[in-house]
């Protein structure tokens, strides 16, 4: 396993992230599983885990926090709020009454009196920074939160938060989680210079693309993946996006093999490689899973790769910029385009 130090804060943390979204109904996951892949995480060299207030509506926490009593100081914690926990309208965003109503919400079930990073899972339109950092910086203060950083905002509104932070003598961000993968490679033009010019740590998710580059999905073989089985629009090759990437798969799937590794290993070499970021969140379901995606932990991509993977997808290019999920409001509302 290789480290890294995350942002400025001078944390290490391993580049291979363990990520429990799959924890509990979604990933149909028991706790005896989620105790076993935690434990051999950590065997690996996995010294992060990244969760949600909202994974299970807080079943990944409870889990989580369960795997991991009795070592909480040897792991890096982190987990993030802002999104819906339930049908009360104030249960979710990013204002103050919310964030420190879902942070002891949080600790209570993870069974811990503080988390390392507390993330703002989406950006909040309706809460202006200053309410936000705010908050944090009193959290933080308070000794319930180490750092703070945000989840797959805009790089415009990075670049607000950290303005907003100095303005107003708050503390700032120290950590971005935006998606990136070989198949979406659009933060490399807007984002991933914005995070080395505020020298933020960057976790990206989903750096296997929803399975697309985790070898189940190729030529003339039937999608059977639960995550397609969910959004099975995502994975069907009659829409142009997604024959595109089956297309780029294809292609990457002969780049692994002639470099002696798997799709996934390419993969998450792919994103690692890049100065910008400093660890990829894996998101296994099963053991299997974890072990296949653990085997990348020491991959390192030769520059002859890292080549032939931008002529198969161009630098800066999302190849389903239709799901991203950091568009400006403005692009997905006619209304606010019009006077």
């Amino acid at each position: 396993m290789q480290y890294r130090t995350l942002g400025r804060t001078g944390v290490q943390v391993s580049t291979l992230v363990l990520g429990a979204m799959n924890f509990g109904a979604l990933g149909r996951t028991t706790q005896d599983e989620v105790n076993a892949m935690v434990d051999a995480a950590l065997d690996g060299g996995v010294n992060l885990i990244d969760t949600a207030d909202m994974y299970g509506q807080g079943e990944s926490e409870e889990m989580v926090g369960k795997a991991i009593a009795g070592r909480r100081d040897d792991i890096v914690l982190a987990t993030k709020a802002n999104m819906p926990m339930g049908d009360e309208r104030n249960h979710q965003g990013s204002s103050r009454r919310w964030l420190v109503t879902a942070l002891d919400d949080s600790l209570r079930r993870l069974g811990v009196d503080h988390v390392d990073l507390y993330q703002i899972h989406r950006w909040d339109p309706s809460t202006s920074d200053e309410e936000t950092l705010s908050a944090l910086t009193d959290l933080q203060r308070a000794g319930k939160i180490r750092y703070f950083g945000s989840s797959t905002f805009p790089a415009y509104r990075i670049v607000q938060a950290e303005w907003a932070a100095r303005e107003n003598h708050l503390s700032r961000y120290v950590t971005e989680q935006p998606s990136y993968s070989i198949l979406q490679r659009g933060i490399e033009g807007h984002v991933l210079p914005v995070t080395e010019q505020y020298g933020l740590g960057v976790l990206v998710w989903s750096p296997l693309a929803s399975g697309w580059l985790s070898g189940a999905i190729r030529e003339g073989k039937e999608i059977a993946t639960s995550r397609s089985a969910i959004m099975p629009q995502r994975f069907d090759t009659a829409i142009a996006s997604n024959r595109a990437r089956l297309d780029a798969v294809e292609q990457l799937a002969k780049v692994a093999d002639q470099a002696g590794l798997t799709l996934i290993q390419l993969a998450l070499g792919f994103v690692t490689a890049h100065p910008a970021v400093t660890s990829a969140i894996i998101g296994p379901r099963t053991m299997d899973h974890l072990h296949s995606q653990l085997a990348a932990a020491d991959t390192v991509l030769s520059a002859d790769v890292l080549d032939a993977i931008d002529g198969i997808v161009a630098p800066g290019v999302d190849l389903a910029a239709h799901e991203k999920f950091d568009t400006p409001p403005a692009l997905l509302d006619a209304a606010l385009r019009r006077r």
